[in-house]
């Protein structure tokens, strides 16, 4: 019988060897979100007050979005990618050149950062398992969980699997809560409304979303 003390099935050493602490890059990707909304904005001609309408964000939030003032989290990314007719994953670590990708665990991956809506307490930050694959629908990422007292609720098209690999995680999906240990994992459809944070300090978790 499996008892509390047993180790996860897989080897989190491998993912410790992946992810450590995550750093940035010495080409801060997380400044270049913004940068890319705005620059597919522009492109199709349209305002803020115009993406505004089509999303549902306040001008000023895009602005800040835009400006770098604030990280968007990445249901606000999905969001805008629909309304800006672009993929996912060419806001979140640019166009992939590439039909596969095959990442090793001692190399730099892309990370960005997501904050709160106000801009002033970071989330969570992630990293791209497989930003070079060209025309993809998923996006894999590791991501480092922080608390999130205020339970930020995110809501959006799409679908979401995440594995915990280390710390715990708390998790609302629609009216039910749970608490994820290592070795856990859970699949919901991102329309429910849901939150996510480490119940303390943090966590990490192996996070795979499909953009719908």
């Amino acid at each position: 019988m499996e008892t509390k003390d047993q180790k996860p099935h897989i080897n989190v050493d491998y993912f410790e060897g992946l992810t450590g602490d995550i750093s940035h890059s010495e080409k801060d990707p997380v400044e270049e979100i913004g940068t890319r909304i705005n620059a597919i904005r522009e492109a199709k001609g349209l305002s803020l007050q115009e993406l505004s309408h089509m999303t549902g964000f306040e001008v000023e939030l895009l602005s800040k979005i835009e400006n770098k003032e604030i990280q968007p989290q990445l249901g606000m990314v999905i969001k805008l990618s629909k309304a800006l007719d672009s993929a996912f994953s060419r806001l979140i670590s640019g166009d992939g050149t590439r039909i596969y990708s095959v990442t090793r665990k001692d190399k730099g991956k892309t990370t960005s950062r997501s904050t709160s809506s106000k801009g002033k307490k970071q989330l969570y930050s992630y990293q791209s398992l497989a930003p070079e694959v060209k025309g993809r629908h998923m996006e894999a990422l590791m991501v480092t969980l922080e608390e999130n007292p205020e339970e930020e609720i995110s809501v959006h098209e799409g679908e979401e699997f995440i594995y915990v690999v280390d710390g715990v995680v708390a998790l609302k999906i629609g009216e039910d809560a749970f608490e994820l240990e290592p070795g856990d994992s859970a699949y919901y459809l991102s329309t429910t409304p849901h939150v996510i944070g480490a119940k303390k300090g943090k966590a990490r978790i192996l996070a795979v979303l499909y953009e719908g």
